[in-house]
């Protein structure tokens, strides 16, 4: 099966998010194993890798169609072409980045990016000390050009990597200029229309939760995991 043609049969609205957030994991667990070689892997193998329950690695899946044959497993590189398709990752995906201090610059770093199709095309900030400097490969223009620079470039997504004060201006301004789809890590909630996504990054949020956790721990157990 061609893997665009599973594409009419299921879509997002159908599909839980903690699965899609699932399949993303299965998919870099499926690209560390065809680096190593391997051809077929077992869901046993995968729930090893991965962490995740196989029986749920199978029930993920059945949103989709059929995977795998019994006795065989599934076929590493036709398993990762289709949840790469399931995820529209099989094409180029252009983002914006709005916020050039040091979280935009680790950002704009990190090479893992284009491993997966997903292109950073433009910066903006509205720090005059920031502006015309190079961040990675570009050039960091005003906040005030989004609309005027993406006209051209027609990204869809947008990374928000502001402080809390600026973050829905400058969401509005994304909204404005052609962005569906944001990925915010202000620590706010932002105001947006029913068509367009957000995905909140909130560091001090996760690591309230491992603290929670971290405690409810034996006292052993926090001193074994603690070691080496």
């Amino acid at each position: 099966m061609d893997a665009n043609e599973i594409r009419p049969a299921i879509t997002a609205n159908r599909v839980p998010t903690p699965t899609l957030e699932r399949l993303a994991t299965y998919l870099k667990c499926l690209h560390d194993v065809a680096q190593a070689g391997v051809t077929t892997i077992s869901s046993a193998a995968l729930q090893e890798m991965a962490g995740i329950n196989a029986s749920q690695f199978r029930k993920d899946l059945s949103y989709f169609g059929e995977f795998g044959r019994p006795g065989v497993g599934y076929h590493v590189a036709d398993l990762h072409d289709r949840i790469t398709a399931i995820l529209h990752m099989d094409v180029d995906q252009r983002m914006l980045l709005v916020g050039a201090g040091n979280l935009g610059a680790a950002l704009a770093g990190y090479t893992g990016l284009n491993d997966e199709r997903l292109q950073l095309v433009a910066a903006f900030d509205n720090d005059p000390a920031r502006i015309g400097r190079k961040l990675g490969q570009l050039k960091v223009e005003h906040v005030g050009s989004i609309a005027t620079v993406n006209a051209d470039l027609g990204a869809r997504i947008g990374i928000l990597a502001v402080p809390r004060s600026a973050a829905q201006a400058v969401a509005t301004l994304m909204i404005a200029a052609g962005v569906r789809a944001i990925l915010n890590f202000a620590p706010i909630i932002l105001r947006v229309p029913p068509d367009v996504m957000v995905r909140n990054v909130c560091v001090t949020q996760e690591l309230s939760v491992l603290c929670y956790h971290l405690e409810a721990m034996p006292a052993g157990h926090r001193h074994r995991q603690g070691e080496g």
